[in-house]
C-alpha cells in the first residue's frame, strides 16, 4: 500500500468515527453527556441551597436584632413570642434544605448552607438563654427540626399523616455549626451585657460574666483538635469575655458613687471604637 492510500484510509476512519459521534451513537460521547447533567442537578441544588441559607441568615438576623430590645423594653415575654414565630418561619427554611437533601451526602453540600445554619444556631440559642439563662444542646436543637413532608394534602379524613402517604424529614445539625454558632452567640451577649448596663441593669452583667466564662471553659477543653474556624473564633469568645467582665469591675469598683443613668458612658468612655461586627472594642 502506498503512503498515499495509507493516507487515505486513515482519514475515511476518521470521517466515520466524526460521523459516528456526530449521530450521538459514541458510548463516550453518551457517557459524558450522563455526567453533564449528573453536574448541571448538583450544580443547582447547590444554587438552590446557597439562596435559602442566605434568606435563614438574613430571618436569623432580624431575631437577634428584635431579641437585644429586651434589654430596654419591658415586656419580655411578647419580644420571645415574637422571636417565636420568627424563627418558626426560619425553621420552615431548614425544612426547605432538609428536602433538598433526601437522598443526598450532607457534606457535599455542606458549604453552601453552613452559614445559615449557624446563625439560626445563634438566634435559637440567644433566645434561649434570655429565656431560660442556659445553654440549649445540640440535641434540643434538633429535636425541632423535624418535618412532615404529605404528598396528598387534600387528604385530611385521615388523623395519621403518615396513613396519607406523608414522608418524616429530619435535619441534624452538625457539632462543628453547633459550636460555631455558640461561639457567635458570646458576641451577642457581651452586646446584651452593653445594652443592661446603659438601661442601670446590674445584675445581668455578672450573670453573663459567669456564663461567659463557663463557655470559655468548654471550648479551651475542645483545644486544637476541634474544628479550623472554631479554634479562630476562641480568639474573637476571649474578647467578648473581657469586655463582659470589664463591665463587671467598672460596676463592682465605681458602681456605687455613679448614678445608673451614666453607667453606659463611664464604661463606653473605657471602649472608644466601634467594630462593625463585633460591637464595642
Amino acid at each position: 500500500m502506498s503512503k498515499r492510500e495509507a493516507e487515505g484510509c486513515v482519514q475515511k476512519t476518521a470521517d466515520s468515527a466524526r460521523d459516528h459521534d456526530s449521530n450521538g451513537n459514541s458510548p463516550m460521547l453518551a457517557s459524558f453527556k450522563v455526567f453533564q447533567r449528573e453536574l448541571d442537578t448538583k450544580h443547582d441544588k447547590h444554587e438552590r441551597l446557597v439562596k435559602i441559607s442566605r434568606d435563614i441568615t438574613i430571618e436569623s438576623k432580624r431575631t437577634i436584632f428584635l431579641l437585644h430590645r429586651v434589654t430596654s423594653l419591658p415586656n419580655v415575654e411578647d419580644i420571645l413570642k415574637d422571636a417565636d414565630v420568627k424563627l418558626d418561619g426560619v425553621r420552615q427554611k431548614i425544612g426547605q434544605i432538609a428536602e433538598e437533601l433526601t437522598g443526598e451526602d450532607i457534606y457535599q453540600f455542606h458549604r453552601a448552607f453552613s452559614a445559615g445554619i449557624q446563625e439560626y444556631v445563634e438566634a435559637v440559642s440567644f433566645q434561649h438563654y434570655i429565656r431560660h439563662r442556659a445553654l440549649i444542646s445540640l440535641e434540643e436543637i434538633n429535636a425541632r427540626l423535624v418535618y412532615l413532608k404529605t404528598e396528598k394534602p387534600e387528604a385530611t379524613d385521615v388523623d395519621d399523616p403518615l396513613a396519607q402517604g406523608a414522608q418524616v424529614l429530619t435535619f441534624h445539625v452538625t457539632p462543628a455549626d453547633y459550636l460555631l454558632g455558640v461561639a457567635d452567640l458570646t458576641g451577642e451577649l457581651m452586646r446584651m451585657c452593653i445594652g443592661s448596663v446603659g438601661n442601670g441593669d446590674i445584675d445581668t452583667p455578672f450573670q453573663l460574666s459567669q456564663f461567659l466564662r463557663q463557655i470559655h471553659d468548654g471550648f479551651s477543653l475542645i483545644g486544637n483538635t476541634g474544628p479550623y474556624e472554631v479554634s479562630k473564633k476562641l480568639h474573637t469568645l476571649k474578647q467578648s469575655l473581657g469586655k463582659v467582665e470589664d463591665a463587671c469591675y467598672t460596676l463592682r469598683v465605681r458602681g456605687s458613687e455613679i448614678p445608673k443613668h451614666m453607667l453606659a458612658d463611664v464604661f463606653s468612655s473605657r471602649n472608644t471604637l466601634i467594630d462593625p461586627e463585633d460591637g464595642v472594642v
